[in-house]
């Protein structure tokens, strides 16, 4: 079998073999087929798409190109949920122990943050003492104990992935549904999970800015796991805007904890239950999302969600006194406001631009080697669609400098104001199932 064969047969628009597509992963991953070759491949992918049978082949080549987690130790049902991305996405840290508050087990691999703000992992280590390093066998012990861990990506998963999106990235072909779809998948799917609830995000703060593109991507990975022997569904989610208040670490894990207790910002709880019902159904703790639903409000309220949030940061070392007294989070030295410059609604919060301010004061990395700050970012006091009279607070800085003129300059030309009423964006725009 020849590369030069694979990449003209793709250039033609014919369909690749299971076997061709193996071929290919499998001698990229060990540097046998050169990066030009590959190159043309994923250039012919990208003109040419694939179908739902090249799809699945491609993200299976991928997962078996290096380790897998087993996680079939684990009582129950294992449900996994993943976000395309955004700014002020704190809803990982609600759901895992959220949805484990219901013995659905939660074993969640987490990866470092590389822009706006920090990943999963970052924000659970700006809680003192919090450790996701840890032995598999102690990972998998946890899960069975508490139905709840979270732990740094380990191992040698799905490197011909690593290897295909580093090229992607310099050759302009990240945008290709086939292989943004196998990509995120074969690392879900690397990781063990039986069940997949996607949360796929929509606007200026999503990888895809468009409905019609986001609902592609939620198609094509949904095929792909439901292909592969995955129970898969996704959300499409609104992200135009941040979601919730918070953008920044530890900012984000005080709102997480305010979630908990019923008491977090409106749209961030709904996606929440909303994420959080469809796991449950999934894992079969709940015959109706209906009923999921009930039972995941009745942990809010009864308190059930935060003690297992403490159990959960107690068991991975964490200093657990924080979800009664958040001050113990990393603090900025300064909270500066910023003042709405005339009085009318909020029109527009440009999510992605206002994730960058978050970025510039430390709460997120501009490269891999950044340092991140814990303690800053933004907490927004007003949404689109709320009224807001001329010198009233729009958002708070939490800052550890108080040189912010340019910071505020920049959120200034990424808020539009507007005379007249203006409504909330949908926050759900559909649900895919197959």
């Amino acid at each position: 079998m020849r590369m030069y064969d694979v990449i003209s047969k793709k250039r033609d628009q014919v369909e690749l073999t299971k076997e061709e597509i193996d071929f290919f992963i499998e001698g990229y991953t060990k540097g046998d087929i050169p990066d030009y070759q590959a190159s043309a491949f994923c250039m012919a992918v990208f003109l040419r798409d694939m179908s739902e049978e090249e799809r699945a082949h491609l993200t299976m080549a991928m997962v078996n190109s290096g380790d897998t987690i087993d996680l079939s130790s684990i009582d129950g049902v294992k449900v996994d949920k993943h976000s395309t991305g955004g700014v002020g996405d704190t809803t990982t840290l609600i759901l895992a122990p959220l949805v484990a508050s219901l013995d659905v087990p939660v074993a969640k691999m987490s990866g470092r943050g590389l822009g706006h703000t920090g990943g999963t992992i970052d924000k659970l280590e700006s809680i003192p003492g919090f450790s996701v390093e840890m032995e598999k066998e102690d990972f998998i012990k946890l899960v069975n104990q508490n139905k709840v861990a979270v732990i740094g990506q380990t191992g040698n998963l799905t490197p011909a992935d690593k290897k295909l999106y580093a090229l992607r990235d310099v050759t302009a072909t990240v945008n290709s549904i086939p292989l943004i779809a196998s990509s995120i998948m074969s690392k879900k799917i690397a990781a063990g999970a039986d069940g997949i609830v996607l949360d796929v995000k929509t606007g200026a703060g999503a990888f895809m800015k468009s409905e019609e593109e986001s609902r592609k991507l939620a198609e094509a990975m949904v095929s792909i796991g439901n292909r592969v022997g995955r129970k898969t569904m996704a959300v499409i989610s609104e992200m135009s805007q941040p979601l919730g208040k918070a953008i920044g670490n530890a900012l984000e894990v005080k709102e997480a904890m305010d979630t908990l207790k019923g008491k977090g910002p409106e749209d961030l709880t709904e996606l929440c239950l909303t994420l959080g019902s469809q796991m449950v159904v999934l894992a079969n703790k709940a015959s109706s999302l209906e009923e999921a639903r009930e039972k995941l409000r009745a942990n809010m309220e009864n308190g059930k969600a935060l003690e297992k949030f403490k159990t959960f940061i107690k068991s991975q070392g964490g200093d657990e006194r924080v979800v009664d007294d958040p001050s113990l989070l990393p603090r900025a030295s300064y909270q500066i406001d910023l003042p709405a410059s005339e009085s009318g609604y909020v029109k527009e919060m440009v999510a992605d631009e206002i994730g960058k301010a978050a970025m510039l004061l430390g709460a997120g990395r501009a490269t891999k080697e950044s340092e991140i700050d814990l303690a800053v970012g933004l907490v927004l006091n007003k949404k689109v669609g709320d009224q807001v009279q001329k010198g009233e607070s729009l958002l708070t800085l939490h800052a550890n400098h108080e040189d912010v003129e340019e910071i505020k300059n920049r959120l200034y030309e990424n808020i539009t104001i507007t005379e007249n009423h203006v409504d909330s964006p949908t926050l759900i725009h559909g649900v895919i199932k197959e």
